[in-house]
């Protein structure tokens, strides 16, 4: 009777279980909502920007790049230079008609830049249907003779142009100028030697400090005091640290790199020097600082200074 088993609870025990499962599957429904949640959401946000980016876009196209409202009508073109403008205009890419609002106006200042005898370029949009490019030219200042072998024709003489920077043209096709050629400099450029073919690469600057230097003596020489007295006719670059220039009356100056401004002011000096004494210089060393060696011949030997074309004074450069 002692050891007789005292009767369980079983209702208190059987509820008791049903209450843990009952929580147990609240707890996972809870848990299933809030997962759902986290992924519905952002995929919600993330549809309605699409949506919302769709939207837009077809607006954009519908209102403003398909709106023939903003066709290019005009494209208006300036040069400082002699190129004409049709020929700028074929050169941009930009073709009447297109969308003013969807153009690349960074693609139509490259077209424009790819062409070494243009500098800068500048595009604007003036709405509704115009497009303005604005082109700085390079000016040619010198000129080099570049002889080579044709096949058909034995030597060939191929001509290249420096700007003031050195940078490398090629002449300009006459149908592409609004300027004759005859008019475009006073006088023919100075013609600069010693430069070998790898050195002229149109679009590249040549960088060989003579070149340079002949460069600057000839940017130069038009407002020194020897401008109008003499011509400048070559220039030899390929003496290692000086340039020769040979004059349109036989006289052969040498210059320094360095300096030369007062070389220009040095030579003038001598130069009326020997006009006092009826004598022209037949060679002169500016390059030497003190005591410069010269050598004299009778002006009666020396050729008269050819007339400069005053048509363009004093540049060949307009507005178009």
């Amino acid at each position: 009777m002692w050891f007789k088993r005292r009767p369980k609870n079983r209702r208190l025990s059987r509820g008791h279980v049903l209450d843990v499962r009952l929580r147990s599957e609240q707890v996972r429904a809870t848990r299933s909502r809030l997962a759902l949640m986290a992924v519905s959401v952002p995929a919600v946000t993330i549809f309605g920007l699409y949506l919302l980016w769709r939207t837009g876009d077809w607006t954009l196209d519908k209102f403003v790049y398909e709106n023939t409202e903003f066709a290019i009508q005009r494209v208006d073109v300036q040069t400082d230079g002699v190129i004409a403008p049709d020929q700028l205009r074929n050169w941009s890419g930009v073709k009447l008609g297109a969308n003013l609002i969807a153009l690349d106006l960074a693609s139509v200042k490259r077209n424009l830049e790819f062409w070494p005898v243009i500098n800068s370029v500048s595009v604007e949009r003036v709405l509704p249907r115009t497009l303005k490019i604005r082109v700085t030219e390079r000016e040619p200042i010198a000129q080099v003779d570049m002889p080579r072998v044709n096949g058909a024709n034995g030597v060939v003489i191929s001509v290249f142009q420096l700007d003031a920077a050195g940078v490398v043209m090629q002449p300009l096709d006459p149908r592409m100028c609004v300027i004759p050629l005859s008019q475009m400099s006073n006088g023919g450029l100075p013609v600069i030697t010693g430069l070998n073919v790898a050195q002229l690469q149109p679009g590249h600057r040549v960088a060989l400090p003579q070149a340079q230097a002949a460069l600057q003596l000839i940017s130069a020489f038009g407002h020194s005091p020897m401008a109008g007295l003499v011509d400048l006719r070559r220039i030899d670059v390929s003496a290692p640290g000086v340039v020769v220039v040979t004059t349109g009356q036989g006289g052969e100056i040498t210059f320094g790199l360095q300096n030369v401004g007062q070389q220009l002011a040095r030579w003038r000096e001598i130069f009326d020097l020997g006009r006092r004494n009826n004598r022209d210089i037949a060679a002169a060393d500016l390059a030497v600082a003190n005591n410069v060696p010269v050598r004299w011949m009778d002006s009666s030997a020396a050729p008269a200074v050819a007339p400069k074309n005053s048509t363009l004074a004093p540049t060949w450069r307009k507005n178009v």
